[in-house]
């Protein structure tokens, strides 16, 4: 008989503990999901944060598709319970990208995969940036030229400022880009 009691506690408390710890594993997911997520553009996910500390330049590297621009400042998107992407592109044969050579600090601007641009040099900065005068990576080219690095990873990268001129004059300032090569 007190070996049935023990059980029937035992049982009791441990089940009570994976409820519990089940129910704060689900509560956290969420709460991460929501932080480092908000809204997708044809199935990537907009990055909500910043990257913390310096993004190392070699991440850059490679041909990025223009998928999602968003009419706004990064901080503006932060603040969006329900941002929208208001991307469409101009292109009829390609796509609109921007191509980096991070081992010779240059880049194409963005245009249509089809027609020809020069390359700009460029230096990649982690300080204050003097638009925006927050400390984070960014990009000057031209010598007064910014461009902000929101973030980067193999699949996405997230940028902020005068990327795409012919959309900027209708408040598009932050742009998804997914890497094609």
């Amino acid at each position: 008989m007190k070996k049935i009691v023990f059980l029937a506690s035992v049982a009791f408390i441990l089940n009570s503990c994976v409820v519990s710890t089940a129910a704060k594993v689900v509560k956290g997911a969420v709460n991460v999901s929501y932080k480092a997520v908000k809204g997708t553009v044809n199935g990537i996910s907009w990055a909500v944060s910043k990257a913390k500390g310096k993004i190392d330049e070699d991440r850059l590297d490679g041909t990025w598709k223009v998928v999602g621009a968003y009419k706004g400042s990064f901080e503006d998107f932060t603040n969006d319970q329900n941002p929208q992407s208001s991307f469409t592109s101009d292109c009829t044969e390609g796509f609109d990208q921007i191509i980096f050579k991070a081992k010779k600090s240059k880049f194409k601007p963005v245009h249509c995969s089809s027609e020809k641009e020069d390359w700009v040099k460029y230096a990649m900065e982690f300080g204050k940036n003097p638009v925006t005068k927050e400390k984070e990576n960014y990009i000057e080219y031209n010598s007064n030229n910014y461009i902000s690095v929101i973030d980067v990873n193999n699949k996405t990268m997230v940028l902020e400022g005068n990327l795409m001129p012919k959309l900027a004059f209708s408040g598009s300032k932050l742009y998804l880009l997914e890497k094609v090569k």
